[in-house]
């Protein structure tokens, strides 16, 4: 019972700080230093990462009518006007191309560093460096951005070389806990000329297809051979989650309507620097 209380916290943890820019996977890290699952450590970095399963699948029940590419109703762009074609469409498999443009980078690294990532980037000291330098740069962009025109509006004006780009600044976060992969995201988007909602929006589809696919690596890694106690945690963990995920996406999409990303700049920063003052002391 104590570790499905503990999977539920950490579940409520991930759902807000997976969207929010300041660090699922670092909050997670943090908060492992005061709250530890009573389980292996292979156990503890898969969950780490298949707990954002939950997560994600907020996105596609959120999402689902901008996600899935058939059907005839609402269809503004069907490959043909009759037969099956009037099924397919088009401007939906165009955004998932683009997305799958954005994931190559972190796809790829992914594959060839994800153990020596884990092994010597995965730790609080690291978190709080990275907390730190992507507060700064939320705020730098976001005064830089100020008074500019966004230049992309919709997500079907974005350009594959623009998704590429975008997905490029993803790659930080993987390589760097603590980043923010939503954060490197926008802050990549903003930078490029594209507007805080389409950024946040695109975030959100990118997510799809990269944790989906970081979290059956983790589960090959792991193996599926779980016990009662483990699988127990694990469902807690991704179904709280998806549960606060959902209010949390609809959160921040009324928010950045109004709002700039400067206040979670500065959480970035002192929650940072909180975390190297308390790691200095201890240690």
């Amino acid at each position: 019972m104590i570790e499905l209380i503990k999977s539920l916290i950490l579940g409520i943890v991930e759902g807000i700080t997976e969207w929010l820019p300041i660090s699922s996977t670092g909050h997670l890290i943090l908060v492992d230093e005061f709250l530890k699952l009573d389980q292996s450590d292979d156990f503890k970095k898969m969950f780490d990462v298949v707990i954002q399963l939950g997560a994600i699948m907020a996105v596609v029940v959120i999402f689902w009518h901008k996600l899935w590419p058939f059907g005839k109703k609402d269809n503004s762009h069907p490959l043909k006007n009759e037969g099956a074609g009037a099924y397919i469409k088009t401007d939906i498999f165009q955004m998932w191309f683009k997305v799958l443009a954005a994931c190559i980078p972190a796809a790829v690294v992914g594959l060839l560093f994800d153990d020596w990532i884990d092994e010597h980037l995965y730790n609080p000291w690291t978190v709080a460096i990275a907390l730190i330098v992507f507060g700064i740069a939320f705020i730098i962009v976001e005064n830089w951005n100020k008074n500019r025109k966004p230049k992309v509006t919709s997500i079907d004006q974005l350009t594959y070389k623009a998704a590429f780009i975008i997905g490029t600044f993803q790659l930080l976060a993987a390589i760097f806990p603590g980043t923010s992969r939503s954060g490197a995201t926008i802050v990549g988007a903003l930078l490029i000329g594209i507007s805080r909602t389409v950024a946040a929006e695109f975030t959100f589809y990118l997510a799809v297809p990269v944790m989906f696919g970081a979290s059956l690596l983790k589960l090959y890694k792991f193996g599926l051979d779980f016990s009662g106690t483990e699988l127990a945690v694990l469902a807690v963990g991704m179904i709280t989650a998806f549960v606060v995920s959902i209010f949390v996406i609809k959160f921040l999409m009324d928010y950045i309507k109004k709002h700039d990303f400067k206040v979670f700049g500065w959480y970035r920063i002192i929650l940072g620097a909180l975390v190297i003052l308390y790691f200095a002391i201890a240690g």
